[in-house]
């Protein structure tokens, strides 16, 4: 299994940054060469960001119509160029084209390297997949958006003065709107102190709970790893634009108060954090409490927590608790929504799918902080996963009633043939019964569950979510506790049921050219 993003260290983050890099079999002839894109489009131009070796991929990706996309990336795959290669140029392309400021821009940006991911998971003929799919989607919506020409991010010359002046009004610009001062300020820290720069972008993502602020961030510094640290300024950028664009004092205000008082109440502004896990019945209790309780109380208890000695990663899993049970107590939409989401429907941008998405987010940025970043970072999720409950409802989906259908005499490689079944059927219902007997059959393997799980969130559109949500929950199986496992599988298995019978854009013409 891939090894979790948010399990790593600050030290080992720095470590990987910087690695992934073009292979010399792809030159900056690729796109001329293919004849889909002008080689000029990301030539040495003052009034262009600068994409280094990845520029005749970002050249490619920006360029060329979107049909013929897919056959120019299986060009470059076959030429040396590595699918990190890809999703490190479709990284640099999104955030040049869009600057976190276009819905369904930034959702491509935060499926990046979850595809990525899923790739590496996938047998050798079909990793390709995933990052095929969503790099359709990336150029298909600068193309749709005429984000060919005319692109959002220009270079900026870093504001006068120290990175330490700069850091201390990034918040405050950011508020006020002006985005020329605030992207200054941000560009000076970056040049002066890079190991810094995310530090320093914390208190805006704290500033809101808007999902995809967090999220964004978070996805932002993570594809860092693939594409350098020389590339920092360009793509955290997109958090400072994101925020500017979001700001809305009135839906904040609450948090804003709240945050300084709770860390200052539990001694949360200094010093490590505590290294107490807590039982089970613990952590089922905290997490009963972020599902039920209002957005302040929410806050309040996770901060208690932390100020008692918890440590980040038990308190962080109350989080992604809480969410997994807004969706299975979400009856569904009421009615068809977009990006093909039907009546009944829990993918997309559903209450616990967003939730979700973001704990594990607030998680991940907890656990490369500083301290108190961590606990600021723990007690803002708390705030935004709460409070929630009454949009979904206080009963359970009703599955179990379902589970009789499941033949107990099945062993659990057939059950999983019957879990297949009731997806392609779109039976959220049978999914979750299925899916229920087999977890609590001896000999069940929740890796073989994910493996037959994966390829629907690879072959399905899934409204922007598939590949986000599919490794929030397999990052939540891998990391959290085993008396948890079940609600994410089964959250997973109702979600893919919703998603399935909308193909993913580009899909036939990606498996055609692969062979898969």
């Amino acid at each position: 299994m891939f090894e979790s993003s948010s399990s790593r260290s600050r030290r080992e983050f720095l470590g990987d940054v910087g690695r992934g890099m073009l292979v010399a079999g792809v030159g900056a002839s690729l796109a001329a060469e293919l004849g889909l894109a002008p080689a000029r489009l990301f030539a040495v131009d003052p009034a262009r960001l600068d994409f280094g070796r990845f520029a005749s991929l970002v050249d490619t990706m920006v360029g060329s119509p979107v049909d013929a996309l897919q056959p120019a990336l299986v060009r470059a795959l076959a030429g040396g160029a590595t699918t990190a290669d890809l999703i490190a140029a479709g990284a640099l392309a999104n955030a040049s084209a869009f600057g976190g400021e276009d819905y369904e821009g930034y959702h491509v940006m935060m499926a990046l390297v979850p595809a990525y991911e899923m790739s590496e998971q996938l047998p050798e003929g079909e990793r390709a997949l995933p990052i095929l799919k969503v790099l359709y989607r990336n150029t298909a919506r600068i193309e749709s958006a005429g984000r060919r020409e005319k692109q959002t991010l220009a270079p900026i010359s870093p504001a006068e003065g120290s990175a330490e002046a700069a850091a201390g009004g990034l918040r405050t610009w950011t508020r006020a709107g002006e985005k020329e001062r605030a992207e200054r300020a941000f560009a000076r820290i970056v040049h002066d102190t890079p190991d810094r720069a995310y530090e320093a972008l914390q208190p805006l993502i704290h500033d809101d709970i808007e999902v995809h602020r967090v999220v964004l961030a978070w996805r932002a510094y993570d594809v860092l790893r693939l594409t350098g640290r020389e590339h920092a300024e360009t793509l955290l950028r997109q958090t400072v634009r994101f925020c500017i664009r979001d700001e809305k004092p009135s839906r904040s205000g609450e948090i804003r108060r709240l945050l300084p008082e709770l860390l200052e109440e539990n001694g949360l502004l200094e010093g490590k954090l505590g290294t107490k896990a807590g039982d089970d019945v613990w952590l089922g209790e905290l997490a009963a409490v972020v599902f039920r309780a209002s957005r302040a109380e929410s806050a309040r208890a996770i901060a208690a927590a932390l100020g008692a000695g918890y440590d980040p990663v038990s308190v962080g899993e109350a989080l992604s608790i809480a969410s997994t049970r807004l969706l299975l107590n979400d009856p569904g939409q009421t009615q068809a929504g977009n990006f093909g989401r039907g009546i009944g429907s829990v993918h997309g941008a559903s209450t616990g799918v967003h939730a979700s998405d973001s704990a594990l987010a607030w998680r991940a940025i907890a656990a490369i902080s500083s301290p108190r970043n961590a606990a600021a970072s723990l007690i803002v999720g708390a705030y935004h996963t709460a409070g929630q409950a009454d949009f979904v409802g206080a009963r359970p989906f009703p599955y179990l009633a379902r589970k009789e259908e499941s033949d107990s005499s099945l062993a659990p490689a057939e059950l999983l043939d019957h879990l297949d079944r009731a997806i392609v059927s779109r039976d959220q219902a049978r999914a979750c019964a299925v899916a229920d007997n087999y977890l609590q059959r001896k000999g069940a393997d929740s890796s073989a569950m994910l493996d037959r799980l994966i390829r629907f969130a690879v072959s399905e559109d899934g409204a922007l979510h598939a590949e986000k949500y599919f490794r929030t929950v397999q990052t939540s199986v891998a990391e959290g506790r085993a008396a948890f496992r079940t609600e994410h599988l089964l959250a997973l298995a109702r979600v893919t049921a919703s998603e399935c019978g909308t193909p993913a854009p580009g899909r036939e013409q990606a498996r055609s050219l692969i062979g898969a």
